[in-house]
């Protein structure tokens, strides 16, 4: 069976490319999971039609990133927690946190953008690494204040 991919498949080819894989294949796994259409005519054009609506609706995704970077820049986030005299925090400070901080001061920012190699352990500023759509990335300043 001929079938055009919809996202990229490991092994098998990249978004867009049109390939041939085994009927039970294409029925049993890539169609029911919406990675990939039958490739007749009209499918062709339809796969045309959804790349448009797709970059469109990618550039309009990106344009608001780039916007949100642009006033994410130099921000500074003040996170209270509760802390040892040494400054080592009782827990630790997530992403979870670093957004809710982030959404009090009217930025939306997901707790799944917000990049900590490791949760915040000790008292201080630390530089945090926000990842919005498609590579637009910006750094924000959180400031861990003992209770």
């Amino acid at each position: 069976m001929e079938v055009i991919l919809l996202e990229d498949v490991n092994g098998l080819g990249t978004r867009g490319a049109a390939v041939r894989v085994k009927d039970g294949y294409a029925r049993n796994f890539l169609l029911p999971r919406k990675l990939a259409i039958v490739a007749t005519g009209k499918t062709g054009n339809l796969f045309k039609t959804l790349a448009k609506q797709r970059e469109t609706r990618d550039a309009k995704l990106r344009q608001e990133a780039e916007a949100l970077a642009t006033r994410l820049d130099g921000v500074r986030v003040v996170i209270t927690a509760r802390a040892a005299e040494d400054g080592a925090l009782f827990g630790s400070v997530a992403a979870a946190d670093v957004s809710e901080a982030l959404h009090k001061q009217g930025y939306p920012v997901d707790k799944r953008q917000v990049h900590l190699e490791e949760h915040i352990k000790q008292v201080g500023e630390h530089a945090v690494p926000v990842r919005l759509f498609g590579g637009v990335a910006t750094t924000v300043t959180v400031e861990v204040v003992a209770q």
